[in-house]
């Protein structure tokens, strides 16, 4: 019996999601138009069918990858479905397919249209997850550290183990507007949430002196003579700034002494560069 291919696929959105869709196809021997999330608009006259998120198929499917193609199949494949790639659920049931059929081989057959696009995604992924965990800036509301991102991916699950190995003892909340998702952490204890509209609140004068001496530091550093704009775009895409403390608009100056511990008396009293 030939595989059908006039419908499409509708999920709820998430990697298990997926995989219940390739269980689907399978057990119903049909091949779908495409896979669409639950949030995505109908933009097709063909029939859609709803594929419910059974934990125990998606795990299945994901046990078969590491059987049929390859150990790391399974991690390459959550590491796209975290990409910013149109139509990414389509090529992954497309690289399942392929790999189902050819094995291991398909990481070394780059010259295939869908496994070129993924292993291109995945780079990208890879980039942006590198570039934020040196463009994260953090702000201290009532002890409690706060950044805003937005990525194109959906980095936060790659950044996460980042920031915790980093920041153990610290309680701190890293926020991506894009996906709206955010990473709550607390010492030894993460937690991923859905969070629509998310915004931090407004920095106390403590806050605003500190961030006042970390612009200082900036612009105390900067060499005038080799001021390079569009080598520092290179290295610094101007998406990211937004979020950058030394990039925001300039704040009034201090208006009282910061001390920090252990150098009571030497605290910087104008903004100058004075040392400590």
């Amino acid at each position: 019996m030939p595989w059908t291919t006039d419908v499409i696929y509708r999920y709820d959105g998430s990697f298990c999601g997926l995989l219940c869709c390739v269980f689907e196809s399978y057990v119903k021997k049909e091949i779908p138009l495409d896979i669409v999330s639950e949030e995505s608009p109908q933009g097709s006259l063909y029939p859609e069918k709803w594929i419910e998120t059974i934990e125990v198929r998606a795990q299945r499917v994901y046990r078969s990858l590491g059987q049929r193609i390859h150990p790391e199949a399974g991690r390459f494949l959550k590491d796209c479905f975290l990409t910013c790639l149109v139509s990414k659920e389509i090529l992954i049931y497309r690289f399942i397919n392929l790999g189902y059929r050819i094995g291991g081989r398909i990481f070394n057959n780059l010259t295939e249209e869908t496994v070129h696009i993924l292993n291109k995604a995945v780079k990208h992924l890879y980039h942006e997850t590198h570039l934020l965990t040196g463009f994260v800036r953090f702000s201290d509301c009532a002890g409690t550290l706060v950044s805003v991102i937005e990525p194109k991916n959906n980095v936060l699950p790659l950044l996460s183990g980042h920031f915790c190995d980093r920041y153990p003892e610290e309680r701190f909340l890293i926020y991506d507007k894009t996906h709206r998702l955010a990473l709550v952490y607390q010492p030894y204890q993460a937690e991923f949430l859905e969070a629509d509209g998310f915004l931090p609140p407004e920095p106390d004068a403590r806050e605003e002196n500190f961030r006042n001496l970390w612009k200082k530091f900036h612009e105390t550093i900067a060499i005038e003579g080799r001021y390079n704009p569009k080598c520092q775009r290179t290295h610094l895409p101007i998406r990211y700034r937004d979020y950058m403390t030394e990039f925001q608009q300039s704040a009034p100056p201090l208006s009282h002494p910061v001390e920090f511990p252990g150098t009571q008396g030497n605290a910087l009293e104008d903004g100058s560069n004075r040392p400590l």
